[in-house]
């Protein structure tokens, strides 16, 4: 029996599994098994209706509306409940404010506060787009006299935040703020970030290990789960 038009496209998303974050229609028609000129019609459908995006070079990523229909899901609240023992320590430890933040909708997501950050100028967000968890924004609103706007920069600076496996913005969002994220990992793939929000008096080389610690164990923590 032919294979449905439903099956073939999420064939299509199933080629995104342990895979990188952006693939080449050539490989995903590699990994579904599909001919070139249907796995271009299934990409093209799922692009339209916002499951892929289409990057400037041609490659293909999980776009928005799958990622906004995953923070929807329950595994928010799983994840929140597994980070609120590392969270209470970073706070405790540093006297900042410790969060989970997801990516959802284009925003990072806090799970504790419920707001929503803008991600190229505070740290949580640079780390959920510097491993591919939200788009780079079309335009980066210049919230402080000190925020990345420029393309180039952003990548360029991106590009080191995903390298070092931390995220600093100081007064980039708000004047007197100081913010330090690492990445949470589920099985090695990057899912959060631990954020800790603190006035720009704090010094980050003391939160930066201490960050990078809270979200090794929330890491640790997801893989014990299983």
């Amino acid at each position: 029996m032919a294979e449905s038009v439903a099956g073939r496209v999420f064939s299509v998303l199933d080629a995104f599994v342990d895979a990188p974050v952006t693939l080449r229609l050539t490989e995903i028609a590699r990994r579904t098994g599909l001919p070139v000129p249907t796995a271009l019609r299934m990409v093209r459908e799922l692009v339209a209706w916002g499951g892929l995006e289409r990057g400037s070079d041609g490659s293909y990523r999980l776009g928005t509306r799958i990622r906004t229909l995953g923070a929807a899901a329950p595994c928010p609240r799983g994840l929140l409940d597994t980070a609120l023992p590392a969270l209470r320590a970073l706070t405790a430890r540093t006297g900042g404010h410790a969060d989970v933040v997801i990516p959802a909708d284009g925003t990072a997501l806090c799970l504790v506060t419920g707001a929503r950050l803008p991600p190229h100028a505070t740290a949580a967000g640079k780390v959920l787009l510097a491993h591919g968890l939200l788009p780079a924004p079309a335009a980066a609103e210049r919230h402080t006299p000190r925020t990345l706007t420029a393309p180039g920069r952003l990548a360029a600076h991106l590009a080191r935040v995903r390298a070092a496996g931390l995220a600093e913005a100081h007064e980039e969002h708000r004047l007197g703020e100081l913010s330090v994220a690492a990445p949470v990992f589920r099985s090695g793939t990057p899912v959060a970030a631990v954020s800790l929000t603190a006035p720009t008096t704090a010094r980050s080389p003391r939160l930066a290990p201490a960050v990078c610690r809270a979200a090794a164990t929330v890491s640790r923590a997801l893989d014990e789960q299983g």
